[in-house]
């Protein structure tokens, strides 16, 4: 074999050597994206989060109930470089825990569950006023709008006693397409949806009491394969929970936390002159599911669907749900929002991660907001 000969033989075996790193490299950084998946992190905080509000314009909200640690802030803008900014001021955000006999509850954020626009240039605060997602303060309960043009408090509707009873939570609400009305999740010691005139501040109980509405008796909260208790032994018990609805707004969807089926039911049943037994009847089963916390009806018509016990999301597929992704990285993903650019937005919770759960856990824990492609 002649030296030209060798010469060409070592560049052939070089340039395959050379082919196989290329590939063994592709294949590690297709590996790696598959581990990670699509979940890219948009902030981190230091207490706990729940809602995420995500706005036409792009703007970024989140909120911190007042579950374990008295946080310092209620609701916030999140920064482009995801830092926080007490919204719509800091006076709002000042209410403590420790000033509860000096400050009046009706004038502040007390326990802030969610955040959502209505559509309408409005950042709607759904603030249950039950710290500690014990009892409820009386006069605290409301809905508080803010004008996301001006960033001014525009109408406070208090959520009055015979709505919001005491053991009631008010969770999560979706808004008619026109912004007239809201539809709120009870998740408290009897499940209910609540609606809201916005324009007059009248609300009233529907399907109170409803089994479509109440904890499932029959599930157990797991997470990975064990299940999830207080030091007493008391598992989480949160009655009708995610909520979304369809953008016609004729259906709303709804499920107990503590649950495993998915329900729905026309609108035009939960109207305030329609008698329980009717609505009763109008309750569908839509899909049997698993243990979830948000719902979100998007924009492509894709109903989204939190998955805490496997750090899931999934999303209904006809009469049945399926996985949109899995990263370990959402522990206990908790609230939905989309941006103008379908893009989804899902808070990590970490509820396990509570003193409720993990004896010798701080007060204050950290958490995350994180985003995904939406599916088309």
């Amino acid at each position: 074999m002649n030296k030209d000969a060798i010469t060409s033989k070592q560049a052939i075996t070089a340039a395959i050597a050379f082919a196989g790193t290329l590939a063994l490299a592709a294949g590690s950084a297709a590996l790696a994206q598959t581990a990670r998946g699509p979940l890219r992190q948009e902030a981190r905080f230091d207490h706990q989060v729940t809602g995420v509000a995500v706005t036409e314009d792009g703007r970024r909200f989140v909120n911190f109930p007042r579950w374990t640690d008295d946080a310092p802030v209620s609701v916030a803008e999140v920064l482009p470089n995801g830092s926080i900014r007490a919204y719509p001021d800091e006076k709002w955000n000042s209410w403590r825990n420790a000033r509860a006999n000096e400050l009046p509850v009706a004038d502040y954020f007390v326990c802030v569950q969610s955040i959502v626009p209505d559509g309408h240039g409005n950042l709607w605060v759904l603030d249950p006023g039950a710290p500690g997602n014990e009892k409820i303060l009386e006069g605290a309960p409301k809905l508080v709008r803010i004008d996301l043009k001006t960033n001014q408090v525009t109408k406070v509707i208090h959520v009055a006693p015979d709505v919001a009873l005491q053991g009631t939570y008010l969770n999560d609400i979706r808004f008619s397409p026109d912004g007239r009305i809201g539809y709120i999740t009870d998740s408290g010691t009897r499940g209910a949806i609540i609606v809201v005139d916005l324009e007059s501040g009248r609300g009233w109980r529907a399907l109170d009491g409803h089994p479509s509405t109440q904890v499932d008796k029959s599930v157990t909260v797991t997470i990975d394969g064990k299940p999830l208790k207080r030091p007493d032994g008391r598992q989480p018990a949160f009655a009708s929970d995610g909520i979304a609805i369809s953008n016609d707004g004729r259906t709303l969807y709804y499920q107990a936390l503590t649950g495993k089926t998915l329900y729905s039911i026309d609108t035009d049943l939960l109207k305030q002159n329609v008698v329980e037994p009717r609505r009763g009847e109008g309750v569908r089963t839509v899909a049997p599911t698993h243990v979830a916390d948000g719902l979100w009806m998007s924009k492509a018509g894709v109903l989204y669907i939190t998955s805490p016990s496997d750090y899931s999301i999934t999303r209904l597929n006809g009469s049945t749900t399926e996985k949109v992704l899995t990263d370990r990285r959402l522990r206990w993903p908790d609230t939905f929002s989309e941006g103008p650019d379908g893009r989804m937005y899902v808070t990590a919770s970490h509820i396990q991660d509570t003193q409720w759960f993990t004896p010798g856990a701080p007060p204050s824990i950290r958490t995350e907001l994180f985003s995904f492609p939406g599916v088309k």
